[in-house]
């Protein structure tokens, strides 16, 4: 496969552009990711802290999670997660994530996340994170709190019964550099208690929450908390090209 970083730059402000998911990815798996490596993920309601979903770098998948096999081929499949909580996280009205993340050898000057989510390949949410500067070497946490704006019901019952037809795109930028595209899949149960949580770091605590009224997490994985990198082939890249 051939991807989009073969042909041409992606910036934050082209993933910005974009009114549909991606087909594929838009950077390779073996793009730089200056040394970045996902240690763990946690998802939390914001107002108890209750736990939806965690996963770190030693975890398997489980009953909540599974690699898209069907959609993706090679190693692609692990960039790829889909995801099943309960309907209950739909009704929150915020979501916190935390990522520990670590450093390689080279200082990070700026680490941005740019987060679009979909249902039915109609854009309903975007956030945007900075990190900052990272020391060389060093182990971060990133706290985010996801703002959702309040879904009605008869969106939230459309969710639950097209399974997958949620799903996120996941930009991580150094500078202007995509460095890493996760993507995601979600599937929504009705049961009174099941949300999810992604286990991440504190040093840095943002709070977003953009106008496109509706959804909510940062529910996306890092490459068996890690084994997530980056990329799209040249055919998506034609594809997509509509959506800048």
């Amino acid at each position: 496969m051939e991807y989009a970083s073969n042909r041409m730059s992606i910036g934050p402000k082209d993933v910005l552009q974009l009114k549909r998911p991606t087909n594929g990815f838009l950077c390779s798996q073996s793009e730089d990711r200056r040394g970045i490596e996902f240690i763990r993920f946690l998802i939390t309601d914001e107002s108890n802290k209750r736990n939806f979903f965690e996963i770190d770098n030693e975890s398997r998948l489980n009953d909540q999670m599974e690699f898209d096999y069907e959609s993706f081929s090679n190693g692609d499949c692990y960039r790829s997660i889909k995801y099943t909580f309960g309907e209950d996280i739909l009704r929150l009205p915020a979501l916190a994530t935390r990522l520990t993340f670590k450093v390689g050898d080279q200082a990070i000057d700026s680490f941005r996340m740019i987060e679009r989510h979909y249902f039915k390949k109609e854009l309903i949410k975007n956030y945007d994170f900075s990190f900052g500067f990272c020391i060389p070497g060093s182990v971060n946490t990133w706290e985010a709190i996801y703002d959702v704006p309040p879904l009605s019901e008869n969106l939230i019952q459309q969710m639950i019964e097209h399974p997958y037809e949620t799903v996120s795109d996941t930009f991580y930028f150094v500078g202007d550099d995509l460095i890493i595209h996760n993507k995601s899949k979600y599937r929504y149960i009705p049961r009174a208690d099941g949300l999810v949580v992604a286990e991440l770091g504190t040093n840095n605590k943002q709070r977003h929450g953009s106008v496109i009224p509706q959804l909510e997490s940062n529910i996306e994985i890092l490459r068996e908390l890690s084994i997530m990198e980056c990329g799209v082939s040249s055919d998506q890249l034609s594809d997509d090209s509509s959506c800048l």
